[in-house]
């Protein structure tokens, strides 16, 4: 089973580019983010011709993510249980839940597409939200693997967080920018303490995944590695390739982001066990 995750960065702008890709590159079951349209708005029709059926939870014209399957997707789950909001507050004081996960269950493995959020700038609100929204995702995470341990687990997509100093170009501003802080970096280092691995990084250690639209940044190469699959100790046993499609940046009207790729070994008849969280 072929798995990746994409920052599509408007999916009736790119649909073209999404479609076109997920056929030559043979892959069963794509995680998508930032869709920025309304599930009314969602092109379905270019994706169920080309033989894909969509999952995607989007509010307005930012966010949103979603899955497209060639296979069958169970167990349907929009946002986590603990996901912080964002914003004015609502009528009863809550704040507004925004279209940043969702998650399924492909062939007995469950997968989430993610879009954390990207924090703007140190001290701003959406910095503590980001930190927050993390923290939560982590807390639910590691209550769902004590109780489903043999499950492989996978949360795939845009974190939004350079791990290590190598993942943005050289010149990068350390002390002033969000994405490499140490709160951040603490932040993605829980689901590290939990259980979950990088699965890509150990096949294709060096590259970029996100490089800004301005100031010639994917010409010049000054990238950041922000995407990112997360997976539990059984879904990295599955783990048989990976690969960062690099090509994908190119061309005419491409996302910021390039598509990240597992190679899956997974067996047809193992789908009896739990399956949600």
């Amino acid at each position: 089973m072929r798995v990746a995750t994409w920052n599509v960065n408007s999916i009736r702008t790119r649909v073209g580019r999404v479609v076109d890709w997920l056929v030559r590159a043979d892959i069963d079951v794509l995680a998508m983010q930032e869709l920025k349209c309304k599930e009314n708005q969602f092109p379905f029709e270019a994706f169920e011709a080309a033989g894909y059926e969509v999952q995607m939870h989007g509010l307005n014209q930012w966010n949103g993510v979603g899955f497209a399957s060639r296979l069958p997707m169970e167990e349907v789950t929009v946002g986590f249980p603990s996901a912080p909001g964002f914003g004015k507050p609502e009528q009863d004081g809550a704040l507004p839940l925004e279209a940043r996960s969702m998650g399924v269950t492909v062939d007995g493995v469950r997968l989430w597409s993610l879009y954390v959020p990207n924090g703007r700038a140190l001290g701003d609100p959406h910095y503590t939200y980001k930190l927050e929204w993390l923290a939560k995702l982590a807390s639910d995470t590691k209550a769902w693997m004590t109780q489903h341990p043999s499950t492989p687990l996978a949360l795939m997509g845009d974190w939004n967080i350079a791990p290590l100093d190598t993942d943005v170009w050289p010149s990068w501003d350390f002390a002033n920018n969000t994405h490499t802080s140490a709160p951040e970096r603490a932040a993605l280092a829980e689901f590290q303490a939990i259980g979950l691995t990088d699965v890509v990084r150990p096949l294709v250690p060096e590259g970029y995944t996100f490089w800004d639209y301005q100031q010639l940044r994917f010409p010049r190469n000054e990238g950041m590695r922000i995407d990112f699959i997360l997976g539990s100790k059984d879904f990295a046993d599955l783990v048989t390739g990976a690969e960062i499609v690099r090509e994908e940046r190119k061309g005419d009207g491409p996302s910021d982001h390039v598509p990240v790729v597992v190679d899956l070994d997974v067996a047809a008849d193992d789908d009896d066990r739990p399956m949600i969280f």
